[in-house]
């Protein structure tokens, strides 16, 4: 076998094994396709997700599903008024029988991490889980620890209860590949929740714990770097600049969308549509993006970049919407 046919099965077995991966994680969180797309997006890139829905649309079950089936790591941290940095990255312990302090990681150094209801802890919590996400790494005292090669945030923040939470900042969100917004099921789908309810508390009653599975880190790595090989035209990347370039002027398409934006998308904008993009085609089982992977991703990658003005605000208008407006606008190449 030559190396060419070599690369084109490897490169067919990590399809199937991601395809594979997308039907599971289905057939176990029903009726929530969307965020099943997003998690592997953002595992695809090498980036975090910041999900936001109501209480009991299985954000928790469904980090918790994709880790189950990954050879990784999980923990899950509730976030409340009253934790600490050290909770999260760890602090150093004191050893009087050696004499010295021993440092005892947090649940930051798993490879799959679920911060639930991030926006109910203080911003020195958040910016301490932040920081790590943007460095890779966690400084406590003079020594600085990295953190796995495989790194997954997945923030969940709940629209309703905002008595007590402490909203993430702007130039905070940034820091998150994807900003998804999910919604109830459609009624069949509840329907197929009921009867998978069922069945699990079956199971759990007659202790017969689900085998699964799992997938190699060097997997994951391997389509992470064929997510990078796919073919980007010239006319697509300039279709990827101008929609982040309309964002900062839109007064060029429309005067009226121009004063509804406060602030435009940064340059971490672009790279988060372009990679995510890619991630979208090679799930699609193609070798090439088109534009309507970069449509299809931009919603959730510029939502939380795409910052309204006060009278725009008042007005309803958010991010969602004027990216909405900016896709409509911006001719296609």
């Amino acid at each position: 076998m030559d190396s060419m046919t070599a690369e084109t099965a490897s490169g067919t077995r990590l399809h199937d094994t991601f395809k594979a991966l997308r039907d599971a994680l289905s057939a176990e969180i029903v009726g929530q396709a969307a965020l099943i797309e997003r998690l592997l997006i953002a595992l695809l890139a090498d980036g975090h997700l910041l999900v936001e829905g109501a209480p009991g649309l299985a954000k928790t079950t469904a980090i918790r599903a994709l880790a189950s089936r990954l050879e990784a790591d999980f923990a899950r941290v509730q976030f409340t008024p009253d934790l600490l940095p050290a909770d999260l990255t760890g602090t150093e312990v004191w050893r009087p029988q050696d004499g010295r302090f021993e440092f005892q990681p947090g649940p930051v150094f798993h490879p799959i991490l679920l911060a639930d209801e991030i926006n109910r802890a203080p911003a020195k919590v958040q910016s301490a889980l932040l920081e790590a996400m943007g460095e890779r790494q966690v400084t406590v005292g003079r020594a600085t620890y990295p953190l796995p090669q495989l790194f997954l945030v997945m923030a969940t923040q709940n629209p309703i209860e905002q008595e007590g939470t402490f909203p993430l900042p702007e130039a905070q969100l940034d820091r998150f590949l994807m900003h998804v917004h999910i919604g109830y099921p459609e009624a069949e789908a509840e329907t197929e929740i009921l009867r998978l309810a069922r069945e699990r508390a079956r199971e759990t009653m007659q202790h017969k714990p689900a085998m699964v599975e799992r997938i190699p880190i060097e997997d994951v790595f391997a389509a992470r770097a064929a997510v990078l090989d796919l073919h980007v035209a010239p006319a697509v990347e300039r279709y990827l600049i101008e929609l982040v370039l309309a964002s900062r002027d839109a007064a060029r398409y429309d005067a009226a969308l121009g004063r509804r934006i406060a602030w435009g998308a940064s340059p971490r904008g672009s790279i988060a549509l372009e990679r995510c993009a890619r991630a979208h085609a090679w799930l699609a089982g193609r070798d090439y993006v088109t534009p309507d992977d970069v449509r299809g991703v931009a919603p959730d990658v510029l939502r939380h970049r795409v910052l309204p003005s006060y009278e725009a605000t008042a007005e309803g208008w958010d991010g969602a919407r004027l990216v909405t407006e900016l896709l409509r606008l911006v001719p296609l190449p």
